[in-house]
């Protein structure tokens, strides 16, 4: 290949990867707008109607995920479980993915809440802001049970770190006291990105040190991804210690992701 066709192909790459960025970001800002003026409609912006505000949160979700290239399949049909659901964590894509299924609400930092644009939008959305001042767990589950209580579904990342999507890591369980609390059950669930060759997506995985910019651009500038999930059987806390139901989940989500590979990788 000569310096002229290595110029060439290298103009239509990037000609390639602006017109792509371009209607990205088209996407991204008339999914946010659209967000906006959903939330007045249906007067979010007072108090959020968490009876009516799934459905609203899922096609805001679907409507940002499709806008940066990721399609999302349901493996098997996602439940509408009242529970304390938990998820592998592999890219801040999870919540998009996540948040177009799940009836869920998300447990999110109170520094969301202070985010420009997206904060307002996640104050509407009727997200969990957990107070981290003391770094005291115990309070944060105590939040999360009550939450519960009040007949609302939380959807959370027992890892507390993504990974690169090939395992689960060890669980940290000391948010599952909310489920013996509350009594109610927790709902796992697992995802992976996978790209046209039927592989494990590295250009989703959002760990290791990355800078949040720099993984969007790979995502946006990335081929088509398809996001798989999986629901698995709910876990009851009947009974059992807040160890075993970590326990208990470490092996159901590290079998479930195990399934799903298998289920969605060519081999």
């Amino acid at each position: 290949m000569n310096v002229k066709t290595k110029i060439k192909d290298m103009l239509r790459l990037t000609t390639k990867n602006s017109i792509k960025r371009s209607k990205t970001v088209v996407g991204l800002v008339n999914t946010v707008i659209g967000g906006y003026r959903a939330a007045t409609k249906i007067d979010a912006w007072r108090e959020p109607p968490r009876e009516i505000l799934p459905k609203y949160i899922q096609a805001f979700c679907r409507k940002a995920a499709n806008a940066v290239g990721v399609k999302i399949i349901e493996v098997e049909p996602i439940p509408k479980t009242h529970a304390l659901w938990a998820s592998n964590h592999i890219s801040w894509m999870d919540i998009p993915v996540i948040g177009s299924l799940s009836p869920a609400f998300f447990l999110s930092k109170a520094e969301v809440a202070e985010m420009p644009i997206m904060g307002p939008l996640a104050k509407v959305s009727g997200s969990l802001f957990i107070k981290r001042g003391s770094g005291d767990a115990g309070s944060v589950a105590s939040q999360m049970a009550n939450f519960l209580k009040l007949g609302y579904s939380i959807v959370f990342f027992p890892e507390a770190t993504t990974t690169d999507g090939r395992h689960i890591k060890k669980l940290h369980g000391k948010l599952l006291q909310a489920s013996i609390d509350a009594n109610k059950p927790i709902q796992p669930l697992v995802l992976c990105y996978v790209n046209k060759e039927g592989k494990l997506d590295d250009k989703v995985p959002y760990y290791g040190g990355i800078k949040l910019k720099d993984s969007l651009m790979n995502v946006i500038d990335g081929d088509l991804v398809t996001a798989y999930v999986l629901p698995l059987q709910p876990l009851y806390p009947k009974d059992k210690t807040r160890d075993q139901l970590t326990e208990e989940l470490q092996q159901v989500m590290q079998a479930g992701l195990e399934e799903l590979h298998s289920r969605v990788l060519k081999k």
